[in-house]
């Protein structure tokens, strides 16, 4: 194993920060099926448009578009219901429910570009209790890969971003886990294609468990190890 790849499995930290689409929980299905019909409406080529809409917020999304007469505000609240409405298929990642239940309530929390009441219910179908601290694409004026996500999850922890691990999955959100100061971990379940990066990678939760220290300091531990 290179240096790169094992620095986050050679650590601890005071707290976890968890995106949650494509990182605790498979959504891809169901987001798909809402943004390709979206994406077919608006007379959009649906295979080029499909990587980008991952792990952004939806307003976010619609806005870098800039197509003309469609409002990213109100497109993204249709976009947002029909979402709810379709939660077929969202499962969590192998290991997950497990490994979120063993870590201390008050030092995680869930950093997502989804609106709360999605979050909500896609948390609710793939059985993932609703965590103590949550961050949801509300509660920013400005989405991933801008930073202030992670930052105001840390703060909610009562941490720094920089004795944090962040969890991701998909290049706007390791972004903001870089930008924000902290390590972060690349959950690679849902990668179609390998991913070049120089951070940690962990395919799911199934090898793994979280250690706490004597101290109260968490660190990921491969059950080999």
């Amino acid at each position: 194993m290179s240096v790169a790849s094992s620095l986050a499995f050679d650590k601890s930290y005071s707290g976890f920060l968890f995106d949650m689409d494509g990182t605790i929980i498979n959504s891809i299905a169901a987001a798909e099926r809402v943004w390709g019909d979206w994406a077919r409406s608006k007379g959009l080529d649906v295979a080029a448009f499909m990587p980008t809409m991952h792990g952004s917020r939806g307003v976010d999304t619609i806005g870098r578009l800039n197509l003309p007469g469609v409002d990213p505000v109100a497109e993204s609240l249709l976009i947002m219901e029909a979402e709810i409405a379709d939660v077929e298929g969202v499962v969590p990642l192998p290991g997950a429910i497990e490994f979120l239940a063993s870590l201390p309530p008050e030092r995680w929390a869930i950093v997502t570009s989804s609106p709360h009441r999605l979050a909500q219910a896609r948390l609710a179908a793939a059985g993932v209790p609703v965590p103590r601290f949550i961050v949801t694409a509300e509660d920013v004026k400005i989405g991933k890969p801008d930073p202030q996500c992670y930052i105001l999850g840390a703060e909610r922890l009562g941490l720094r971003t920089s004795d944090c691990l962040v969890f991701e999955d998909v290049m706007a959100g390791i972004k903001a886990g870089e930008t924000a100061g902290a390590d972060v971990m690349v959950i690679t379940a849902t990668h179609s294609h390998p991913v070049n990066t120089n951070h940690s990678t962990l395919l799911n939760y199934e090898n793994v468990r979280a250690h706490i220290d004597d101290d109260g300091r968490i660190s990921v531990m491969r059950r080999d190890g």
